[in-house]
Formats: C-alpha cells, structure tokens, sequence
C-alpha cells in the first residue's frame, strides 16, 4: 500500500462521507503503473537528475513529477478529467459558481481579472496596499488605480482596514470606476466590512474583486471571519499554499455563484497567463488540501490552529513588554495571524532575537512589529515554545539595532501620480543613482515581498519620504 492510499484510506475512515481527491487518485494510479517515458519532463522519473538532489527529495517525488495530457491525468486548460473534477469539488466546497486552478500563486488569478475583465483607462477602485500583482495586471490591460486608503495603525506601523463609507464616497465622485478591488484580509489579519461593502457595490452596478489570498481556511471554521463569496464578493483568490496545505505557487480563484463577471473572459486570460506545462504535482496538492479541509482530520486542525492562537494572545496579555493586535477599534481580525511588537525593540530586530537565540522563524517582520502564524500544521508544543521565548525575551534588556539603520519597510505613503501605469512602464527609462531620483518619476514596480505592497509604482513621483524605504537599492529605473 503505497503512501498515497493510506492517507486517502485514513481521511475515509474519519469521515461518514467519502472525501474524494481525483487529481491525487489519478496521480497515484499513475505512480503504480509506470510507462516508458518518451515525452516531458526530460529527467524521465527522475533518472536524468543530479543525484544529490533525487536523494534530497526523493524519487518517489520525482516519478510523480509530470504535466497534463499524460497518463490519464485530463488536462488544465480546458479542464478535462481528473483536473475538471477536482476544480468542481473546490467550487462546491468554497461556494463558488466556478473554481480555477492556479499555479504562479494568486498572482496569476489577480493577472487574469485584470487581464480579461478591464480595459485601457478604466479606473479601478483599490486599496493603498494592495498586492503588486494588482498593479502588474493593471500595467497589462492599461486600467489605472484610483486609490483608497485604509485606516493607518501607527502605533503598529500597519495599513488597517477599509470603510465602506470611503468606497460610496469614490464611487459618487467617479461614474467611470469599472471595478472595485479589495484585499481582505490585509496581510496582518485585519478585516474589512466587506458585506456593507459589497451593498454599496452593488447598489452602483460595480463587481467587486477581494483578494482574500490570506483568508482561505474562513470557509472551514466558524470561530473565522465570513468569507467573501458569502457576503456578495464577485470573485476571489486564495492563496491555499499561504495557510491551506497546498505546495508553494499553488492557487485558486472563484467566481460567486451571482457573479455579473464575465467567467469565460477570466479564463481566456489564465489559458494565456499560464504555463501549457502546469504541474501534476501542484495541481493535486491543491486538490490533496480541499480534500484535507473538508476531512475530519482537517477540520481537526483547524480547530486546533484557532485554539493555538488563543493560547499564545493570552500568553501575550501576561507579558509586560509584548503585545499583541486586538480589534479594540471596531474593526475585526483573523485569530490566527497573531502581529506582535515589543516596546523597545524594531520588528526586525525582534525577529533576529527569535532566529539567532530561539531558532524559531516568523512569517515577516517590519519596522513596528512581526506576524506569526498559527497554522494547521503546528502542535501545541510549537505554540508553547514561542511562548515560552516570548516570556523569556520580555524578561531580558535586549537593545535595538536596527532604528539606527534609518530603514522602514512597510510602505505607508499615499501615492502622487504624475503618469500612467502602463505609459510609464513602456516609457524610454533610465537607471539613475538613488540620491538622484528625488523629483523623478518611477519607471518600474518596486515591492518588497513580504507583503509585496508597492514602495513605488510607474508613473509615481519620487519624493525624499520614500528613501527609508529603499535602503537596499544603489539605483532606481525612472521615465527619461
């Protein structure tokens, strides 16, 4: 019995109802009766590999890393078989209308909305801190962002959340606004009013787009937010290898059940975004994680992961030093992303602590503080270590260093537009020294990942404020 089938068999005996997985089914079925391989992958199972790498990762890994058409495995565009399958269990389980794969993360969804729903000068509705791949997909269809700016936590050095008041007042003043776009939750976990939101959407005959790549478990767990195609959203994206259980690149976006967007636009635009080699092995892990969340077992996990990050903010609300974020202000947060900061001390600086004396790594640090995730695979012993080094930090004179870098890194500037973004980007450019590039005006997309929030976008003026931010470029690509 191979690995594969006694996972498959233990999420059944868990279940009173059978949790298919067709892309994993067929991969497996595939594993167990090999052919002679005359086509892609080159390295043919894993034979024409360098050896110290098929040790690292297996070869088993390497016999199951194949492409569509092959072995019965159906095809990702368009979808046939096993992959067809798969997408229509995904659809079914997050309520949507119609579920794509996506390999190149939620990057590739966001692209494809742009891409196949907006044209050249329509004006999109969107958040300051939106994902750069929003902007890319803009730069693609030659729409431009009209910008909303959310709520700024400045004791947390963090964007907030956006109010719907703030979106009716956009949409009154502009009738030429094609589509509005939120990110919600914001990579820290604080959430938007995305039902009031929506109301106002619809009362303007506008579709609204939340990327929601942070926020893919809501659907599995009442203790979590409401996700967005319950409260009148058009379209998503999840990131399901962010928190899922996907592989890393590994995607999905929905359309709603009510959707007024085109749906065969969106896909002509993945079939041309994406890869015509897409891989098996990320496929059926998108397919292997619905699979998990609709399981006992995950559901398990999950109730574990919101029961984690209970344990550690209450371990927190004992410590003297650390803190916590709380909806205190009349906004909500996602439990299990638990943003900390230290008196004293830089996030960055807190994260080095962390690393270098507790070998624990942290998904992201910025200039007031640092987020932690409470995931589906961590054990309680994994919560009460961090909290046990927390203790141990809030209890010890740490001195911070990184203040004296003048450096920040989350980007909180309002953007002063001087061109287009697509103008700007194919514009004749230059590559001049940054102490020169005050008064100019940026040629290219600069975000630092995480968040992937745009420190400067094409078409912006470079100003002095935006210099801390750019402490790691000599140079910067502005208009000539």
């Amino acid at each position: 019995m191979t690995d594969v089938t006694r996972t498959i068999k233990s999420v059944k005996s868990k279940n009173t109802v059978k949790i298919k997985a067709p892309i994993v089914e067929a991969l497996e079925k595939a594993y167990e009766n090999p052919t002679y391989q005359f086509h892609i992958p080159g390295h043919t199972k894993g034979n024409g590999t360098l050896p110290d790498f098929r040790k690292l990762i297996g070869k088993k890994a390497l016999m199951v890393d194949t492409t569509d058409e092959f072995d019965g495995l159906g095809t990702l565009h368009p979808a046939t078989g096993p992959i067809k399958e798969a997408q229509e269990l995904a659809a079914k389980a997050f309520g949507a209308k119609k579920t794509f794969f996506l390999l190149n993360g939620s990057t590739a969804g966001n692209l494809a909305i742009a891409m196949g729903l907006t044209k050249k000068g329509q004006r999109i509705l969107t958040n300051r801190n939106c994902h750069r791949s929003v902007l890319t997909g803009m730069i693609i269809s030659g729409a431009e962002p009209l910008w909303l700016i959310p709520e700024r936590f400045e004791d947390w050095g963090i964007w907030g959340n956006v109010s719907p008041e703030s979106v009716e007042e956009q949409l009154k003043a502009h009738d030429d606004i094609a589509m509005v776009w939120i990110t919600n939750p914001t990579y820290e976990g604080v959430v938007s009013d995305i039902k009031s939101i929506s109301t106002i959407c619809k009362r303007y005959n506008v579709p609204l787009i939340v990327d929601e790549a942070h926020a893919c478990l809501w659907n599995f767990n009442k203790h979590l937010p409401t996700p967005a195609l319950q409260l009148g959203a058009d379209a998503v994206v999840h990131s399901l290898h962010k928190t899922g259980g996907s592989m890393s690149q590994s995607s999905m976006l929905h359309v709603a059940e009510n959707s007024i967007l085109d749906v065969d636009a969106i896909e002509k635009a993945l079939k041309l975004l994406h890869t015509t080699s897409p891989s098996l092995m990320l496929l059926a892990s998108l397919d292997a994680a619905r699979a998990n969340l609709e399981s006992q077992r995950g559901k398990n996990q999950l109730a574990r992961a919101v029961e984690n990050a209970k344990y550690l903010r209450r371990e927190i609300d004992t410590m003297e030093h650390i803190h916590h974020l709380k909806p205190d202000f009349g906004y909500k947060t996602d439990i299990t992303k638990v943003f900390i900061k230290a008196d004293g001390l830089s996030g960055k600086r807190l994260e080095s602590i962390l690393e270098i004396d507790f070998n624990i790594e942290v998904e992201s640090a910025s200039d007031a503080g640092l987020l932690i995730l409470s995931n589906i695979g961590n054990s309680r012993n994994d919560i009460k270590y961090l909290a046990e080094c927390l203790h141990k930090i809030d209890k010890t004179n740490y001195s911070d260093i990184c203040y004296l870098e003048n450096k920040k890194h989350m980007p909180m500037l309002t953007p002063i537009i001087k061109m287009n973004l697509r103008d700007s980007f194919y514009a004749e450019k230059e590559t001049i020294p940054k102490s020169q590039a005050i008064g100019r005006i940026a040629a290219e997309v600069i975000a630092e990942c995480p968040p992937g929030i745009a420190i400067l976008l094409p078409g912006e003026l470079i100003t002095e404020a935006h210099l801390p931010y750019l402490q790691d470029y000599e140079f910067i690509e502005v208009i000539k």
